[in-house]
């Protein structure tokens, strides 16, 4: 049922580096996006799958973009946005990167350290910026508290057709584990949906996308 549809997804985290030596990051797996990427191809997309540093084997018929930090993950989403039908935004892209990288490893000094941070590309306020007529864009939401109240700001502000949230704080839900609890939001309507595999919920995801695409809601 997506034979022909050119689905790009992005998954897993960013570094950013300090110095040679050390980065920022989160504990993003992949595990989700990797799911959905396996679980477009198998019905016959044509996947783009751009990918953080992660432990994962890239699923078969897929094409695989890899990517370090937040700026890598900009370019590369630039780059397949023309070609692409349906992104789907699931890395735990970096709010906030080093103002500056060290040339040679900081060295441990007496007393505290501070390290000024600046912000990351906002990429989905760029992709709502450059979107072509037809264009479906899914974004993902973390969050501990208000789950769906912050959910609804990110749908809004960043002009998504679709958020799929969740909550940390949620047993199953987490990044590093098999499973997921889901919320999909739409301007519309929310569909919770229960504990499962990740597998599960990735078919589920694009079954909700399928829907929203053929219906125009």
């Amino acid at each position: 049922d997506l034979a022909g549809v050119r689905v790009t997804v992005t998954a897993g985290p960013t570094q950013e580096a300090l110095d040679p030596v050390r980065y920022l990051t989160n504990h993003s797996t992949g595990k989700m996006g990797y799911a959905i990427a396996r679980e477009a191809a198998l019905r016959g997309a044509e996947v783009t799958l751009i990918s953080g540093p992660v432990s994962l084997k890239t699923p078969a018929g897929v094409h695989p973009v890899a990517a370090v930090s937040a700026q890598d993950m900009f370019e590369a989403v630039k780059a397949a946005l023309p070609e692409t039908d349906i992104l789907l935004m699931s890395a735990a892209v970096a709010d906030y990167r080093p103002a500056s990288v060290a040339a040679d490893k900081i060295k441990k000094q007496e007393g505290d350290m501070s390290i000024p941070l600046e912000r990351t590309p906002e990429i989905l306020t760029w992709v709502s910026q450059n979107r072509h007529p037809g264009l479906f864009v899914c974004g993902f939401s973390m969050e501990t508290q208000n789950m769906i109240g912050n959910s609804r700001a990110k749908l809004g502000k960043k002009h998504l057709d679709m958020v799929a949230a969740n909550n940390l704080k949620v047993a199953g839900a987490g990044f590093q584990g098999d499973t997921n609890v889901l919320t999909l939001i739409t301007q519309d309507e929310e569909v919770s949906l229960p504990l499962m595999s990740k597998e599960d919920a990735a078919s589920k995801i694009l079954d909700r996308i399928l829907f929203l695409r053929v219906t125009g809601k």
